[in-house]
């Protein structure tokens, strides 16, 4: 993407960006005073927030609007060049997507040899992090679940763990669900595909799956479903079988202390950036983060598949609008296809739910900017780069291919890193422009800022700033570099923010389509 600036006077200098000839709006680099002389003689008509769209012309009531070249909804009243452009005069609005499958799809290149210190475990998975892990089949099992864990915390523990350095920590991921579903039903079978993409994680040594003993989701059922026994890396038990709360707690924490010397006995080593899976995350989004953080991320999404890694976009909500970009880009029709299926099971989820995906953006996403889905995911699809589209999976199904995927999740960003994380993602790159707060636990998030003044007011928490690229003060191209390289930095053992923190057991949120009986 090209960023293209015109300003008509020098007291305008800088204040608007076009990003293609073909819009119909600019985007404010600043807050905009009413009178301020734009390019193409228009007048600001009224302020404008920084971030926020001013028509570049005048449009008349029902007219598409163009943002990114593409259509982003259609006008609501005549709006005159100059006024502010948001919810008040744009709405969606249905028109013909060209899916053009494959017609821009570059075919494989050949690979570049890059690498990053991971650990590599016996069976030949790579990890990126070296956790012991504590899951639950069921709400009821997780306050001793949380128990176990606790006693192992650093901060307040800290000499449990002080013998063990090479342990980045015991981690338990609950949920609050695992009873009163269809034991049958695509619900208990999406949680199950979470808990085992989870177990058989490579940034755990070792899993503890504790359950209650009379729930629905029970861990004999769950186990066979998943292709899975229980071993000495994959331990379970319940809390009616061990005797009680103490009794599970205590155990727990004994069978804890006898895995730590082995987790312990790792060491990094040079491997290639095949093993890498990136999921990309975007969450409190504004009307930069398809201008800086987006784009940026992508071009290190690029300089990852080059590498041979994996990168898997998700949200499909926040795509819509948008999926056309990607399957013009997929390695085959069936590919293309497999994602349109995904689109129209979200239409029909949503009629039979009585929801509309255009209640994405949401309320901090409208304050920053953006206006429809359509806007918002044109801006989102931008985190995958130009890279083909290999394949495309559903919530939490095992990542096998190379290169970038896609993921059917919510756009909920918990949700979402949790299904994407389950299907192998051992890193997690996440662009926000309001101050998203996220962590993921067994993978390392990186928090990419998409405009200068978050990092400022929020640099605690963002491991990146793009804004620069708004301003002109660094390129896309030197921001997907330096992305890609901390992304090597992090997978080698590098804190991220979010985990200096502690962020990362709160996340962990699998997503239930199903009824609660």
């Amino acid at each position: 993407m090209q960023l293209i600036t015109k300003t008509g006077s020098e007291s305008a200098a800088n204040a608007v960006i076009r990003l293609n000839p073909l819009d119909d709006v600019l985007i404010a680099r600043q807050a905009l005073p009413k009178d301020l002389q734009l390019e193409e003689g228009v007048r600001v008509r009224e302020p404008i927030p920084a971030g926020h769209k001013v028509a570049a012309r005048d449009l008349e009531a029902g007219q598409p609007l163009r943002r990114y070249g593409q259509i982003i909804g259609f006008a609501s009243q005549a709006i005159e060049a100059g006024e502010h452009v948001h919810v008040h005069n744009l709405a969606m609005g249905d028109f013909a997507r060209d899916y053009a499958f494959g017609i821009d799809a570059r075919g494989v290149q050949a690979p570049v040899e890059d690498t990053f210190m991971g650990i590599v475990r016996p069976d030949g998975r790579v990890a990126t992090r070296n956790y012991i892990g504590i899951l639950t089949s069921v709400n009821c099992s997780a306050t001793v679940a949380r128990a176990i864990a606790d006693h192992f915390r650093r901060d307040i523990h800290p000499e449990a763990l002080a013998p063990y350095p090479n342990v980045d920590g015991v981690v338990a991921l609950t949920h609050g669900v695992g009873c009163a579903v269809d034991p049958g039903g695509e619900a208990l079978a999406m949680l199950r595909r979470t808990l085992g993409g989870y177990a058989v994680h490579a940034n755990f040594s070792a899993v503890l799956l504790i359950g209650l003993g009379c729930e629905t989701n029970q861990i004999p059922d769950l186990l066979a479903a998943q292709g899975l026994k229980s071993c000495n890396a994959l331990r379970t038990f319940t809390i009616q079988g061990t005797g009680g709360t103490s009794k599970t707690i205590a155990s727990g924490i004994a069978q804890v202390k006898s895995l730590l010397e082995e987790a312990n006995r790792v060491e990094r080593q040079p491997v290639s950036v095949r093993h890498l899976t990136v999921g990309l995350q975007c969450g409190g989004s504004d009307g930069y983060s398809g201008i800086t953080a987006n784009p940026a991320l992508g071009n290190a999404v690029d300089r990852l598949v080059a590498a041979g890694g994996t990168a898997i976009l998700s949200e499909t909500p926040e795509i819509y609008g948008a999926e056309h970009l990607l399957t013009r880009r997929a390695v085959s029709q069936q590919v293309g296809e497999k994602l349109i299926a995904r689109i129209r099971w979200w239409e029909a989820y949503c009629q039979r739910m009585g929801a509309e995906l255009n209640n994405n953006p949401s309320a901090g996403n409208k304050a920053g900017g953006l206006t429809t889905i359509l806007e918002k995911s044109l801006g989102a699809v931008a985190k995958a780069g130009s890279s083909d589209l290999v394949d495309v999976y559903e919530y939490a199904e095992p990542v096998r291919a190379h290169g970038l995927v896609f993921m059917d999740t919510p756009g909920y960003d918990p949700i979402s890193a949790t299904g994407q994380v389950a299907g192998g993602a051992n890193l997690i790159a996440f662009t926000t422009g309001r101050g998203s707060a996220y962590g993921c636990a067994p993978s390392p998030s990186i928090k990419l800022a998409t405009n200068t003044r978050l990092w400022e007011t929020q640099e605690e928490d963002m491991d990146v700033n793009c804004g620069g690229i708004a301003d002109g003060s660094m390129t896309i191209e030197e921001r997907g570099e330096h992305i890609y390289r901390l992304m090597l930095r992090i997978a080698s053992g590098e804190r991220s923010k979010s985990e200096q923190h502690g962020y990362g057991q709160n996340e962990f949120v699998p997503w239930q389509i199903g009824a609660i009986t």
